[in-house]
């Protein structure tokens, strides 16, 4: 694993660690690419503030910092300045805007929530809802459609209980989207090593047999997470098993 597209701040509020640290300890790990993809700025109507995210304003010392310090470090690593970011339709061109504005280099989707974050229907808590399932597949594969996004980070968060016929057609329906638009998926480092209810298996599963192309992807929250190669092979180990091979690099879209 040479290239890790999935790296935060403590500008998201629940990071630890400063630029600075994530890129040391990518240097140590061997890494070649680092990306950093803290949780984008939205626009939200009626004055809310997320907990989870920077601001706008934020968004600005966060692309500052990181030019300065991919600067700093040319010749030891390549620093890319990205966001992770949802798809939320009615505000999504105020974001792409800022991107432009911004001159970032990619966005990743990671839908943490259906709909909107104000409406708090948050995709990682225990639900068999057969209907919001497929909302979360809507949704998803809406947003990929926008072309603005470069892969889906943990595309199994969706935390489904409900029967496997229908969450084996519903992740077919999005792996075969993922596939006909040319999006990766990411195997998400985290969840296997904080013992979530994903990477799945039998998601992925699913995707190995469309012939998706897959990514890993640290979504590193602290800076040692960087630099743990037990973390790191288990991450690679998880998609041998299941014969899948990650790309060992990311084709960025242009948002």
């Amino acid at each position: 694993m040479l290239a890790n597209y999935h790296t935060h701040t403590p500008r998201c509020h629940h990071a630890v660690g400063d630029e600075r640290e994530y890129i040391e300890n990518a240097i140590k790990g061997g890494f070649k690419i680092l990306g950093f993809a803290d949780h984008s700025p939205q626009y939200f109507e009626g004055g809310y503030r997320s907990g989870i995210r920077m601001t706008p304003e934020e968004a600005v010392d966060y692309v500052a910092t990181l030019r300065r310090l991919a600067e700093e470090y040319r010749g030891d690593i390549e620093i890319l300045i990205g966001f992770e970011a949802e798809y939320f339709p009615a505000i999504f061109p105020a974001l792409t805007a800022l991107c432009r504005r911004l001159k970032t280099d990619y966005l990743i989707l990671g839908q943490h929530c259906l709909n909107n974050e104000t409406e708090g229907i948050w995709v990682s808590q225990p639900d068999p809802s057969h209907e919001r399932l497929t909302h979360y597949v809507d949704q998803v594969t809406e947003g990929l459609a926008t072309g603005s996004f470069s892969y889906l980070a943990h595309p199994d968060m969706y935390h489904y209980t409900g029967d496997d016929e229908w969450f084996g057609k519903e992740m077919t329906r999005l792996c075969l989207a993922a596939k006909e638009m040319g999006i990766p998926l990411e195997i998400n480092m985290l969840g296997l090593s904080d013992h979530r209810h994903y990477p799945s298996e039998r998601f992925f599963r699913i995707a190995a047999e469309v012939g998706n192309e897959i990514i890993l992807g640290c979504d590193a929250h602290d800076p040692k997470a960087l630099s743990d190669r037990a973390s790191i092979e288990a991450v690679g180990e998880f998609a041998e098993k299941l014969g899948l091979k990650p790309l060992p690099a990311l084709r960025l879209k242009a948002i």
